[in-house]
């Protein structure tokens, strides 16, 4: 298995891309720790999944927006699995599509501590305790594009997760190596609930591979960056959009 006797905490790990790398990462043998905010339900079944099978695995509830549940959860994994070899930077979202126009400063504010904070303030607490190892942080391919309408607040903060990513990898090598992900349109709840059905069906049929992406495909690629199979990579920011963008 490639990370047997590793340990991993993956935020917002209750459902979608999320889960589906919590599942990945213990089906490679990682101990893994689920954050979750509000998907108790998909966290406490993954956890029921893998211990079933074998592996370890606690979800613990918490807002990584607060550094308290931020530290809350990193004690618990270091209590639990003993130390913390890979950190998945999941939690995230749009909220709401707002124009600048028409958009508040709390608005604002809330969509950079969803995105951007809370990956500052999970990699602050995770360093002490991790020797070496790997982050991987979910950007997104609007970090590249701008996003759509409505998201400049939620673009920024993909971007600057992007930027993070390379200045991190510059500060934390050769010990740890830090790299992202900028998803395209992946098959999950976000596009459920923010992208109509007409634009999705748009770059089903303009994508070169004629399809939206899956969650397994996002988490296999995390698992690669994980693990030791990619490790002359670090700072990279890598698309995952089925050839709708190229950087």
């Amino acid at each position: 298995m490639k990370l047997a006797g590793q340990s991993a905490i993956i935020s917002g790990g209750g459902r979608d891309i999320g889960l589906a790398v919590a599942k990945k990462l213990a089906s490679e043998g990682a101990n893994v720790a689920i954050n979750y905010f509000s998907s108790s339900a998909g966290a406490d079944a993954a956890v029921a999944e893998i211990t079933a099978n074998g592996g370890k695995a606690f979800a613990m509830q918490g807002d990584l927006t607060k550094p308290a549940d931020v530290d809350a959860l990193v004690a618990k994994t270091v209590a639990e699995f003993g130390g913390i070899d890979i950190l998945v930077n999941n939690a995230g979202g749009l909220i709401s599509r707002k124009t600048i126009a028409d958009m508040p400063l709390d608005h604002w504010n809330a969509v950079i501590d969803l995105n951007l904070t809370s990956t500052f303030l999970m990699v602050k607490a995770c360093l002490p305790h991790m020797d070496s190892g790997a982050i991987v942080n979910l950007a997104s391919q609007a970090g590249r594009d701008g996003g759509g309408p409505g998201a400049v607040a939620y673009a920024t903060s993909k971007g600057a997760v992007m930027t993070m990513t390379r200045g991190l990898a510059k500060e934390l090598g050769p010990k740890i190596r830090v790299n992202a992900l900028c998803p395209g349109m992946i098959d999950t709840d976000f596009h459920n609930i923010h992208t109509p059905d007409a634009g999705r069906r748009g770059y089903e049929a303009n994508a070169p591979l004629k399809r939206q992406g899956h969650v397994d495909d996002t988490a296999n690629l995390v698992l690669f960056l994980a693990c030791d199979d990619s490790g002359f990579i670090t700072g990279a920011n890598i698309d995952i959009n089925g050839g709708m963008l190229f950087s």
